[in-house]
């Protein structure tokens, strides 16, 4: 995508999702930490649905850790996956008492260290959490952004790279909401909704399969 397209996509895509954060139901870093693990292969919406109990009794790490394995996926089996994110979570909220004072530390290479958390998941902290400089790429920035052109790329780690090329450094948290946003309500994975996408005529997806 030519540079002049790819600064009116991103404005065009401002103006519509302007204001638009995360789906994720959270009152503390931690909590958020936790939504983030449990939504991989899972929607927020279904996330949303079993945070609250979960968090009424362990919202943080201390408690998290005391936690046993059996009664953590009690809470999260809707979500999927269940074993794996509740052993990682439970190593994780034991990993966060015994290194960082029990807050969940706010640089990308500590937070790596921490079982459970990928790329994607750090660079959600990092832009949501702490409000810094992240383009978190999950299913749907992953989908959009090659989609559209504004990314052409195998895989989430080159999207990734490519989009921090394209876009200015000040508004990569705000446009990986931005782009997230509009896989979910416009250009969706099995039918995306041309007619109702206020970029088609910078698109190349819409240029090469629908002109």
């Amino acid at each position: 995508m030519k540079k002049l397209d790819v600064l009116t996509v991103i404005s065009k895509l401002e103006s519509k999702y302007k204001g638009l954060n995360t789906a994720l139901n959270y009152s503390n870093n931690f909590e958020l930490l936790v939504a983030v693990i449990l939504s991989a292969q899972c929607t927020d919406e279904r996330v949303n649905k079993v945070t609250p109990a979960l968090f009424s009794k362990y919202n943080t790490a201390e408690k998290m850790s005391k936690i046993t394995l059996d009664e953590l996926i009690s809470y999260i089996k809707p979500c999927g996956y269940y074993n794996s994110k509740a052993k990682h979570i439970i190593s994780a909220s034991k990993k966060i008492v015994e290194n960082f004072g029990g807050e969940v530390p706010s640089d990308f290479d500590s937070l790596l260290t921490l079982d459970g958390v990928g790329r994607k998941t750090a660079d959600v902290m990092i832009a949501v959490a702490f409000l810094g400089d992240a383009i978190p790429v999950d299913t749907h920035v992953f989908r959009v952004s090659n989609r559209i052109g504004l990314a052409n790329a195998k895989n989430v780690y080159q999207t990734e790279m490519q989009l921090q090329k394209v876009i200015d450094k000040s508004k990569w948290s705000d446009m990986h909401h931005h782009i997230l946003w509009h896989g979910r309500r416009v250009c969706k994975a099995r039918k995306p909704d041309c007619e109702n996408c206020d970029i088609i005529e910078f698109c190349k997806y819409y240029k090469k399969n629908k002109k």
